[in-house]
């Protein structure tokens, strides 16, 4: 698979941000809006910090129309954009890497499209290394502000 062209904006390259929830929305859509497929997008971090958020930013960004809502139950979303298809995936649910297989894994990680991953930690040594890692975390004592580590 070729190498992924990361389009990170200028001022989270490999940058620790903290941001309100409107920064962070904002951040997602320039991202999407910047993006170009093929790229995978992973988004770490504890239950409750954002990644559905963000990943709705992103695929908004992106050209998504739709209700962008969280896969957790159905864990893959597809949906359609000017570029390309966009798959948010949710692998909360998964136990191990084996079951990537019964999602059909390898056919949307080889299919040119923007690949959003939520919990990519589940997926083990299946998620090729060219990916955009993004790292949301708590910021302690700020209730309405999110650290963001991109790249």
């Amino acid at each position: 698979m070729p190498a992924h062209r990361h389009l990170v904006p200028a001022r989270a390259n490999r940058g620790h941000l903290k941001l309100t929830e409107s920064e962070l929305r904002h951040w997602g859509t320039e991202l999407g809006r910047s993006s170009a497929p093929p790229l995978i997008v992973t988004l770490t971090g504890e239950l409750g910090v954002g990644k559905t958020t963000l990943a709705q930013a992103i695929c908004q960004g992106y050209g998504v129309e739709d209700e962008i809502t969280s896969p957790t139950y159905a864990l893959i979303h597809e949906y359609s954009a000017p570029k390309s298809a966009v798959f948010h995936i949710d692998l909360y649910r998964l136990d191990s890497p084996d079951q990537l297989t019964n999602i059909g894994w390898d056919e949307i990680v080889l299919s040119r499209s923007l690949i959003i991953v939520e919990w990519p930690e589940r997926a083990g040594g299946r998620l090729p290394d060219d990916h955009l890692p993004i790292d949301l975390d708590y910021v302690p004592d700020d209730p309405i502000r999110r650290i963001l580590l991109a790249g």
